[in-house]
């Protein structure tokens, strides 16, 4: 393993871009440590003649939003024959688009909260009271509005009053042109890891989200001392294993490989709610994956390692 020449892909062009910098560096590290030879490449128009010029044993994908999660980069990647880390591009794809992950997961039997997606047109040809009014009616107070594309919460707030559903609604639409309105679950937010293993995918522990401010968005997520991070999460033996059992599910059921993260949220009546899946998790500082490796007591050099050798032996 050790003579292995990694390429770590971070950067891009996205929202994200400096968060998956910050991940690509923490994980080129983590690589290095455990005797691998790390390369870290920009996602920018280089990457066709690197790829052709410096071909590497693998690519780790540390791209977060845009290419890195919608199956671009993957494909690009699959037209080459270069092989990599993490969910290939189609079911990157299904996962990337959140109102198709949760109908398929609900038809599957999973939990989520009810939905209603909504089209930036349907407002400015229908007209944006009557819309929002009748959102409040069907779904009711609170509700949780994002993008339905996107990662790293951008454009994800909580509206608890009517009032601010249109300022709101301009917020969300700020990154992307369709809102994904759900209702709004109180309980224990988790985020829980899902790593490819010799006998098949494996849940490490969830962890538990404690934002200062109620709503984990993108500052609570990236500003160190905002949130409060409990790993494993504080949940008796029933919702762990359930926590758990949820996210190799999802896992499953979405044909994702090597690595995904699945958020949910465990109400006050046990219900375990599936509300989204990450197909290349944060590797940061205060990202979650690491938090549950650790948790493990596992290393996230190893544990990425292993799933570059599966990479290569595809």
């Amino acid at each position: 393993m050790a003579d292995r020449m990694v390429a770590v892909l971070s950067g891009g062009l996205s929202h994200e871009r400096e968060v998956s910098i910050r991940s690509g560096r923490r994980l080129s590290a983590a690589l290095r440590s455990v005797g691998l030879t790390v390369e870290e490449w920009d996602a920018d128009a280089s990457l066709l003649s690197r790829l052709q010029s410096s071909r590497p044993d693998a690519v780790v994908v540390a791209l977060h939003g845009g290419e890195g999660e919608n199956g671009s980069v993957q494909a690009i990647l699959e037209m080459f024959g270069v092989p990599y880390v993490g969910t290939d591009s189609r079911a990157c794809r299904r996962a990337w688009d959140k109102p198709t992950a949760k109908a398929e997961l609900a038809r599957a039997g999973l939990a989520t909260p009810e939905w209603i997606v909504l089209p930036h047109a349907t407002f400015r040809e229908l007209g944006a009271k009557p819309v929002l009014d009748a959102m409040v009616s069907t779904l009711g107070l609170p509700l949780m509005l994002k993008p339905d594309q996107g990662g790293s919460a951008l454009g994800a707030q909580v509206v608890r009053d009517a009032a601010e559903l249109p300022p709101a609604m301009v917020g969300c639409l700020a990154y992307g042109d369709t809102v994904l309105a759900e209702q709004f679950i109180s309980g224990v937010e988790v985020a829980v890891a899902v790593v490819d293993g010799p006998e098949g995918p494996y849940a490490l522990p969830a962890v538990e989200i404690v934002p200062e401010s109620g709503v984990y968005d993108y500052t609570a997520r990236y500003t160190a001392g905002l949130t409060d991070f409990h790993a494993p999460a504080r949940l008796d033996a029933t919702a762990a294993k359930a926590v758990g059992e949820l996210a190799v599910a999802a896992h499953r059921l979405l044909g994702l490989r090597d690595v995904s993260r699945t958020d949910a949220v465990v109400a006050e009546d046990g219900t375990v709610y599936f509300l989204e899946v990450n197909v290349s998790p944060g590797l940061t500082e205060t990202s979650l994956l690491p938090m549950a490796v650790e948790a493990a007591g596992q290393s996230l050099g190893e544990i990425y390692a292993g799933l570059v050798e599966r990479a290569v032996a595809r």
